[in-house]
C-alpha cells in the first residue's frame, strides 16, 4: 500500500504567505464544502470488491465507503502551532470503530476493548510500527501518531479487522459522513488544491478559490476502477 496521501484532498501552495505572515482572523477565512461520491458498479460493468465486502460474514460497508478530504501543503501560519489532540477508535463485535480515522500529528489515539473477546491492536505502516499485544474487554491502550502520513491498523486475533488512521500536520482536513458530505472550516483565503483519500477508489484532485467568509462548493466522484 502507498503510505502516501496521493488519494487524499490536498491544497496547493498557490496561497501560502512568506516567512512572518499573520495569523489569519475569521474575517481571513472560508469553508470548503462539498460531497464525495462514487461511480456505480453498473456503470463500470461490476466493480472490485472492497476487502472488507471478501468473505461470508455480512457487515456495514457505509464507515468503510467514508472519504477523507484535506489540504496540502497547509498555508504556513498552520504549521506554526498544532496543538496536540486525543482521538478513539473502538473495538466492537470485531470491528474497529471508526473504520477511517484523521487525526492531527501529536495525536493520542486511545484503542479501548469494547468487545467480549481479546484483541491485539498492531500496525507495520512505517509511519507509525507499534503492536498493543493482546488485551481483554474493558481495557485500553493508547498510541500516540507523531508523523503524518497513512497508518492501515489490523488485528493480530481477528484477520478481518482493518481500519485506517490518517496523520495530518495541519487541521485543514475533513471526514465525509455517511451521505459523502464534508466541510473544511477556517481555511484561509486563496487558491488551493483539494484531493481525497477512500478505499472505494480515487479522483482527481481540484482547485478551488476559497473566498473571505464564504464558502465554496467543490464535489468529487470516486472511480472504483483506479
Amino acid at each position: 500500500m502507498r503510505l502516501l496521501l496521493t488519494s487524499l484532498v490536498f491544497i496547493t501552495a498557490g496561497a501560502l504567505g512568506l516567512a512572518g505572515a499573520r495569523q489569519p482572523t475569521t474575517r481571513d477565512t472560508g469553508i470548503i464544502r462539498g460531497r464525495v461520491t462514487e461511480t456505480s458498479a453498473s456503470a463500470m460493468g461490476g466493480a472490485r470488491p472492497l476487502v472488507g465486502e471478501l468473505g461470508g460474514a455480512t457487515r456495514d460497508m457505509t464507515d468503510r465507503r467514508r472519504a477523507v478530504v484535506y489540504v496540502d501543503p497547509a498555508p504556513r501560519p498552520a504549521l506554526e502551532e498544532l496543538p496536540a489532540g486525543r482521538a478513539r477508535m473502538d473495538q466492537r463485535h470485531e470491528e474497529f470503530i471508526p473504520h477511517v480515522l484523521a487525526v492531527t500529528v501529536g495525536t493520542l489515539v486511545d484503542f479501548p476493548n469494547d468487545d467480549t473477546k481479546f484483541h491485539n491492536v498492531f500496525s507495520l505502516s512505517r509511519v507509525k510500527t507499534f503492536d498493543l499485544g493482546r488485551y481483554p474487554a474493558g481495557h485500553s491502550k493508547a498510541v500516540e501518531f507523531d508523523k503524518p502520513g497513512i497508518v492501515p491498523i489490523s488485528c493480530d486475533i481477528h484477520t478481518h479487522m482493518s481500519a485506517y488512521v490518517l496523520v495530518f500536520n495541519h487541521p485543514y482536513f475533513a471526514v465525509a459522513d455517511e451521505d459523502g458530505r464534508y466541510a473544511i472550516a477556517g481555511v484561509p483565503i486563496g487558491t488551493y488544491t483539494l484531493k481525497v483519500w477512500s478505499e472505494v477508489g480515487q479522483a482527481d484532485a481540484r482547485s478551488v478559490t476559497v473566498p473571505d467568509g464564504q464558502s465554496v462548493e467543490c464535489d468529487f466522484r470516486l472511480d472504483r476502477s483506479r
